[in-house]
Parts: structure tokens; C-alpha cells; sequence
């Protein structure tokens, strides 16, 4: 902005002087003040934030599940913010979204669904993961557009999926290479095939990350070059295929069993910040939480919670590396139903396997007397309460969180919490 002025002569005849004009001095005073917060607005960067990780990070809530927020005076306001005044799924108009492995086959779909942050972007339609409610939260807090850049896939490991360059080849135990040699496997075939596999989705996802920072507006129509980028967050929510590992983490039952993951893990954030040239980005550990608090007492999860914390607890990331527990999250109400969902299943099992211990141990029931059994059964071990509940709740199995949006939504806003308060502390990136 410059001040408006006049040129005249001076007394002396030694040239020109500046004459300030004082009403164009006033007016342009007035403009400045008018002026100077849109200019400061509009050159603050875009922030973006990453979302990484496996099926929980996809998300396996169904919308039907929302009301059951509402059930709970603690949750009830969060569901005010994910639905509109007509009680539709809120659409983001702050917040744009970028994500890959929504659609199609969850393991291993690389389209991409880009727009206004909604319903609808976790795996598959109709279904949300924590995204929905980091994005809504993270807009309230910074009160600008934000960008979501989501990238996940069910069913992957760290150990070899999402194996980070740094921390070089897969190494086979002992204990593994006997195991498959006892089931006669070629194993020179399967040390290529691992070769082949280590470290695939970790590459997609960095460059399903530099293809958005690339050209931001694609995703953000409204984006202005002239104001940049920040990345201002990663979010990894990913575990439950290493916690199952149990040939590649063959103590995992001691303490200490999941050290490798936790190295594993470290060396994933030194490469995430390496490759995108963010040393200090924020980083935040979703520490795997199915099963409830009860699950801290039980290994293996709880050496596999620890291992995951304790990345967050390593000097060189003191205040950029935050872990934060979705266990609290779980719904205790809704487990224990799905604990008397698993008496019938097994109870069925049990039926056609004439189990000694049980109905059809001489295999004499006809399959129409295994049905009638295994109702009474059903509506002896639930209740009517307990079976509408389930579908107020809960829309998959426990390995998903029992695909309940008050899990999810509770993890998206925590997520953003966590990460804007280590933000707030960092300079960007």
C-alpha cells in the first residue's frame, strides 16, 4: 500500500520535498486498516495433514451407527458437528479431502476420491474412519481450509508392507524360516516373493502424498499458489496385522516381544519426514485400542501397546511425536455383546462338529433341529435390548472397532487435538 503524496518545489530552490496530502494520508490509512487482515488471511499457507495406515485409518463405521452417539450426553455434541440443521451427514465446506483405498477392493485399490470432506471416505461408502471428525475438528480449531490427504490400506504390515527404507531388508528369524520349512514351502520362491513385497505401500504412500502437494488445487479448487503449503500433521493408525504376526514376532507374548515393531516404527517417521522434508512434522501414534482398557493386562496387546508408545518417548522426538490411546475409546456395552455374539458362533461350530460336550455330540440333529437349537440358544444368550443396541452401535467386528462411529469420531477429535497442540510448539514445514 503505498501513502498517497505531492510533489512542490521547496523555499530554498533545492528541489522536491514529499508533502503529504492529509486527507489521501487519512483515507489511505483507513484502506490499510481494512485491508491488511485479507492480505495476511490469504497469504497464511494451506495446512495439510496426512492420515496413514491401515483398515481402521479407512474406517469401517456405517453411518447407520450415528444415533448412538447420541445415546451418550458426553457425545451427544459431537454428533451436533457431524450432521447439518436438516440431520444429513455434515458436508466440510473448510475442509477438502484426497483419499486413496476407499473404493473398490480395500486391500488394494489405488483410486483416488477427492472433494469436500464428508460421509462417504471410509471403506467403503457410506462408511467414516477418523478422518471425518479430525477434519471437522481441526477446522474448528484453526479456523481456515485444511487439506486431508488419506492413505490406507486393509490388512497391511509394518514389518513388510509399510517397511520404511531405512530400515532395509525383511529379516527372517529363525523361528519362521523353520516354520515354513515345516510346511514345505520353497524358500528361495518365498524369499523373492517378500522381496518383492517389502516396503510397496510405504512408496504408495508417499507418492500419493507428493502427487496432492504437487498440485494442491486439484483437490482444493479454491487453492492460490502464492500461499503455499505447510504440512502440518501426520496420523498413523495401523498395527493389528503385526499384532497378529506371530512368526515374525515370535516373543511376542514376552515383554519386549514387539521391540522390532517399535524400531520399525521410529525409522518410518525419519523416513516420513526425510522424504517430505518435514524434520520436525508432528506426528501422532494411534495405539491400537480393540478390546477395551481390559486388553492392557493381556499380552500380546499389551507388549504391542507399549511398543507402540514408546516411540513416543525417544529423545529425538520430545514434542513432535505424540501417542495417543484409542482403547478408552472402545464401547464396553457393545463388546460385551459382541463376546455373546461369539458364544453362538461357537455354539454352531459346536453343533455341526458333533462336539462331545455339546447337543449333537452323536450327529443325530437334522439341520432344520440345528437352526431351532441354535435360535433358542441365541435368544437365550442375548437379549431383545441387547440385539437392538447392537444395530444401534455397532456395524462390524472387533478387529474394526465393531465398526462403531462413537469410536471413531471420539479417535478423529483426539487425533486433531494432538497433533494441532504439537503444532501450535513447531515452526512449519
Amino acid at each position: 500500500m503505498c501513502l498517497a503524496r505531492r510533489w512542490s518545489s521547496s523555499n530554498d530552490g533545492s528541489g522536491t520535498q514529499f508533502n503529504p496530502d492529509p486527507m489521501k494520508l487519512i483515507l489511505s490509512f483507513i484502506a490499510l486498516l481494512l485491508f491488511a487482515p485479507l492480505a495476511s488471511a490469504v497469504a497464511k499457507p494451506l495446512k495439510v495433514f496426512i492420515l496413514a495406515g491401515q483398515s481402521n485409518m479407512q474406517g469401517h463405521a456405517e453411518i447407520g451407527t450415528f444415533d448412538y452417539l447420541g445415546d451418550d450426553p458426553a457425545t451427544a455434541p459431537i454428533l451436533k458437528e457431524m450432521r447439518d440443521a436438516d440431520g444429513r451427514p455434515r458436508v466440510c465446506d473448510q475442509v477438502w479431502i484426497s483419499s486413496i483405498g476407499c473404493l473398490g477392493d480395500a486391500y488394494t485399490d489405488l483410486t483416488e476420491k477427492k472433494g469436500k470432506l464428508t460421509t462417504g471416505f471410509g471403506a467403503p461408502e457410506g462408511k467414516i474412519g477418523p478422518e471425518f471428525t479430525f477434519g471437522i475438528y481441526a477446522a474448528k480449531q484453526i479456523g481456515a481450509p485444511i487439506l486431508l490427504i488419506k492413505t490406507a490400506w486393509g490388512g497391511r504390515s509394518l514389518h513388510t508392507d509399510f517397511r520404511p527404507p531405512g530400515a532395509g531388508a525383511y529379516l527372517w528369524s529363525d523361528y519362521e524360516l523353520a516354520q515354513r520349512k515345516e510346511r514345505g514351502e520353497d524358500l528361495e520362491k518365498t524369499r523373492a516373493e517378500k522381496v518383492a513385497e517389502t516396503g510397496v505401500y510405504y512408496r504408495q504412500m508417499i507418492a500419493d502424498v507428493k502427487k496432492v502437494l504437487a498440485d494442491p488445487k486439484r483437490v482444493y479448487p479454491d487453492y492460490d499458489a502464492a500461499q503455499g503449503v505447510e504440512l502440518a500433521g501426520f496420523v498413523w493408525m495401523q498395527g493389528f496385522n503385526d499384532l497378529v504376526s506371530d512368526w515374525t514376532y515370535d516373543q511376542q507374548r514376552k515383554p519386549g516381544g514387539y521391540q522390532l515393531y517399535a524400531d520399525l516404527l521410529a525409522q518410518l517417521i525419519r523416513d516420513v519426514r526425510k522424504e517430505l522434508s518435514a524434520p520436525k512434522l508432528p506426528v501422532v501414534i494411534g495405539v491400537m485400542g480393540i478390546d477395551g482398557v481390559a486388553a492392557d493386562q493381556k499380552p500380546p496387546q499389551r507388549h504391542f501397546r507399549q511398543a507402540q508408545k514408546a516411540v513416543a518417548t525417544l529423545p529425538e522426538f520430545a514434542g513432535t511425536v505424540t501417542a495417543v490411546e484409542t482403547a478408552p475409546f472402545w464401547s464396553e456395552e457393545l463388546g460385551a455383546i459382541a463376546d455373546k455374539q461369539e458364544r453362538v458362533s461357537q455354539m454352531s461350530y459346536f453343533l455341526d462338529t458333533k462336539h462331545k460336550d455339546h447337543a449333537n455330540a452323536e450327529g443325530q440333529m437334522t439341520d432344520e433341529q440345528k437352526r431351532e437349537y441354535l435360535k433358542k440358544f441365541e435368544a437365550k444368550t442375548i437379549t431383545r435390548a441387547e440385539a437392538e443396541l447392537w444395530k444401534r452401535g455397532a456395524s462390524n467386528g472387533g478387529y474394526h472397532y465393531l465398526g462403531c462411529a462413537k469410536t471413531f469420531a471420539l479417535m478423529g477429535k483426539a487425533f486433531a487435538q494432538a497433533t494441532l497442540a504439537m503444532s501450535s510448539n513447531t515452526k512449519p514445514q
